[in-house]
Parts: C-alpha cells; structure tokens; sequence
C-alpha cells in the first residue's frame, strides 16, 4: 500500500513539472476520476447522506429504540426554540466564540514574535507551549480539574502561597460564575502553542529585507509588527479565525470533562453539543437531538461563510 501510495504521488508530481510529458495529456479526463472517485464516494457516503438523513430525522419523534420514526412536523423546532436549556448552551457557545479567536490568536502572536527575536532558550519554549496540543482534551480535562479542586488544587495552592485566604478552598468548577471561565481559560492554554507554530512558521518565512529596510526608516519593532509582519500573516491569522470559530460552537469534549457531564452547576457551562448528546443518550428523544444538530450545522455553516467574507484582504506577495 505504501509502495503503491508513491507510485501515485511521483505521478501527480510528474503530471505538474512535465505536464507534456505526463498522462494527463493522454487520458486527462480517465486520470482525475480515477484520482477523484474513491473520495468522493468515500465523503457522500460517509458526510454527505448522514447530512441529508439527519435532516431527515429531525421531522420525527424517533426514539432511537426502533426503526419506527413516526412524523413530528416543526414540532422539534418549535420546541427547540422554547427551549431556555437550549438557547443557554447556545449562549456559552456564543460567548466562546467572542473570547476564543482574539484572544488565543493575539496571545499566540505576541508568543510567536517573542520566539523569532532570537532569544536564549527560545527553542524550548516552542515545544513547551506546543506540548499541550499533543494531549488529548480527555487528559487535558482531568488534568487541569486536578488543578481547580478546591481542597488539594494546584490553583488555590498557589492562591494560598500569596495570603489570599479566602480562595484557597475556591470551588472553580463548583462555582456558577466561574466554571465556564475556568473551561475557556484551558482552552486557551491548550490551542495557544499550536497557532504559535503556525505564527512561527509564516514569520520565518517573510524576507529579511523587509524589516531591514524598516529599521533604516526608523520604524520600531510595534511599527514593523502591525506593518510588515501581521499583513503578510494574514492568510494564517485568517484560517486560526475560522478554525477557532468553528471550535467554539464545539467544546463539548473539554466540558463534559471538567463537568463531569453535566454541564456544570446549574448548566452554567452547558454547550449545544453536550446538551444534544444529553437529549438523545438520556432522554431518548433522538428526534429532538438531531434537530439541534441541523440547527447547529447551520450556524457553523453561516458562520464559516461570513469568516471567509470578512477576513479576505488583497493576497500581499513577496
């Protein structure tokens, strides 16, 4: 499989550098469906008909027992939007979705222009603050639940070094007006060293020249920052807005979690995905549960269609 997977890549890279001298030219039509085919069946399968299904689904009162999905109209919908449970974790998915995106992104550029000064030790920090990311959220949940526990917690320990007595028993996952700040600050902490890297990667590889000619102008390192160096990242500080809006109308791993599931004391840190998963696994009504599903999908979809509208600026070559 690996000998054949190569064969395939040393093909597609002949048919780009020679294309007269490549397959293409003589059976280009035969040699993009058979590159094309698998996929897309593959992702109709497995993506495009679940989507439809669900859809489909959501105009039942299905109970996820039988194959029985007896019609339910809009009533799902209905009841969806009378719901205050749902339109809370709709609240916190949206709260998430204006903390997330600015502040991992400017923490992470302000990191990844820290790391490219030349700076001793800076190649350690660079794994440092990507460890993170290559834990999985399940260990990066029970990890930090250690650290807000209230009585052996690393947190109110360190609270407690200071002389701040009345937080050394602090119940941070127990409490209603702290538990999804603390959910959203371990986010933070954990995607921050992956878009570092990525800040990193697009720094290094901007020429040289450019801040050369900067300095001579008199321009300082805030002015170099925001002129030369924010501009030709664009692209990368582009796609980090996409993907960290789309991961905020998720987290349902990280909160069922630090949660235990329950979406915190008085759902104060409920999301639509763990309500949903509540809905059909607790309750039953697999019917409802797929109707915030398609709900949710197509806010994601809104939402991807306006990042991609609202971030595009003139592509800055170099």
């Amino acid at each position: 499989m690996a000998c054949r997977s190569q064969c395939f890549a040393l093909v597609l890279v002949g048919a780009c550098i020679f294309p007269e001298r490549s397959l293409v030219k003589y059976g280009q039509k035969t040699f993009i469906f058979t590159f094309l085919f698998f996929p897309v069946v593959i992702y109709v399968v497995f993506v495009a008909v679940p989507y439809v299904t669900s859809m489909a689904v959501s105009f039942t009162k299905w109970r996820g027992l039988t194959m029985n999905l007896p019609f339910n109209g809009i009533n799902n919908f209905v009841k969806l939007f009378n719901d205050p449970n749902f339109w809370n974790a709709l609240s916190h998915n949206g709260i998430a979705l204006v903390v997330l995106p600015p502040v991992i992104i400017i923490i992470a550029l302000f990191f990844a222009f820290l790391f490219t000064q030349g700076i001793r030790g800076a190649g350690f920090f660079r794994i440092a603050f990507f460890f993170p990311q290559v834990m999985s959220a399940i260990i990066v949940g029970v990890l930090w639940s250690f650290v807000y526990h209230p009585t052996i917690g690393m947190l109110n320990g360190f609270l407690g070094i200071f002389g701040i007595a009345s937080m050394q028993s602090f119940p941070w996952l127990g409490d209603t007006s702290t538990v999804f700040g603390a959910i959203l600050a371990v986010t933070v902490w954990q995607a921050v060293g992956f878009y570092m890297v990525l800040f990193i990667t697009g720094m290094e590889s901007i020429p040289p020249h450019f801040y050369e000619a900067a300095r001579l102008d008199g321009a300082n390192s805030f002015v170099m920052f925001t002129q030369i160096t924010v501009p030709m990242l664009w692209e990368a500080i582009r796609t980090a807005i996409i993907f960290l809006a789309l991961g905020a109308m998720d987290m349902y791993a990280i909160v069922m979690i630090m949660t235990n599931g329950s979406g915190g004391p008085s759902r104060a840190a409920d999301v639509v995905p763990r309500y949903m998963v509540e809905a059909a696994f607790t309750n039953g009504e697999w019917g409802y549960a797929t109707a915030m599903a398609v709900v949710l999908m197509l806010i994601i979809l809104v939402l991807s269609i306006l990042s991609l509208r609202f971030t595009r600026r003139e592509t800055v070559e170099f």
